[in-house]
């Protein structure tokens, strides 16, 4: 099967089951409100009962909260990917479905990131700028495991499993991956202003602003997200339950 229509079928059916699952729980705009809300409340606990030495056990905490926030985001993703809809229940429950897992995630990073701070960086650093390769490592991170979200909430593995079954997919599937995805990231950019750096981003960053024009525009991103977001785990779900051969005879099929 031709690449280029292997694409042309995926996406058109990634596009229409994603527009239609995000009419139908569009509610989830406005998560991101909850979990700034969250976040804010967190971070002044934080500042306010741990400090000193006691700052160590303020950033577990921290971490765990954050862990819990997209926990939370991807169990509401799960919900609307392979059942359709998500409600105020699934919001309740979601903050812990998938927390130690992405814990564990974020601990194989700090357990990397130790490694080559004591191994690698000080070599490094002598001959090229630490912005550089920290803007360098940020950015090949971002490409190699841009399907990590995805991964943990449809794939039963271990936190490691998780992450190298990311670089796996992306091996096997990254020009019809990145292809959409690119395009529906420049036109986030491009209505907002904004490009979508994190990984494990939750929400559009663009920061809520009073007035009418703040209130629109946060509106306007949430939404350009969301469906990202849906589209994401769409597309995601049908490349890593099929191959470009399975899928020609699904097309001729339906042809």
């Amino acid at each position: 099967m031709n690449i280029l229509q292997d694409m042309v079928f995926v996406n058109k059916k990634a596009f229409k089951k994603s527009g239609k699952l995000f009419v139908d729980n569009w509610p989830i705009i406005f998560t991101g409100l909850a979990y700034t809300t969250i976040n804010i409340i967190m971070f002044m606990l934080v500042g306010l009962l741990f400090r000193g030495v006691l700052g160590i056990i303020g950033g577990l905490i921290a971490v765990i909260v954050t862990s819990a926030t997209i926990s939370n985001y991807l169990y509401l993703l799960n919900n609307i990917i392979f059942t359709g809809k998500f409600n105020f229940q699934d919001f309740k429950e979601g903050f812990k479905i998938y927390l130690w897992k992405v814990y564990g995630v974020f601990f194989v990073g700090w357990i990397f990131s130790i490694l080559f701070n004591l191994a690698i960086a000080p070599i490094l650093y002598r001959i090229i700028s630490p912005y550089i390769v920290g803007t360098v490592i940020n950015i090949l991170l971002l490409i190699v495991l841009n399907p990590l979200p995805e991964s943990l909430y449809q794939k039963y593995y271990s936190p490691w499993e998780t992450i190298m079954y990311a670089f796996e997919f992306i091996k096997e599937n990254w020009i019809e991956w990145f292809l959409p995805n690119v395009v529906l990231m420049l036109l986030l950019y491009l209505t907002t202003g904004n490009f979508i750096a994190d990984i494990f981003a939750i929400q559009h960053s663009i920061g809520f602003r009073l007035g009418i024009k703040g209130i629109l525009l946060y509106i306007i991103g949430q939404i350009i997200f969301s469906f990202i977001m849906i589209f994401r785990g769409v597309l995601f779900q049908m490349l890593s339950t099929s191959t470009r051969r399975k899928r020609k005879y699904m097309r001729d099929f339906y042809e």
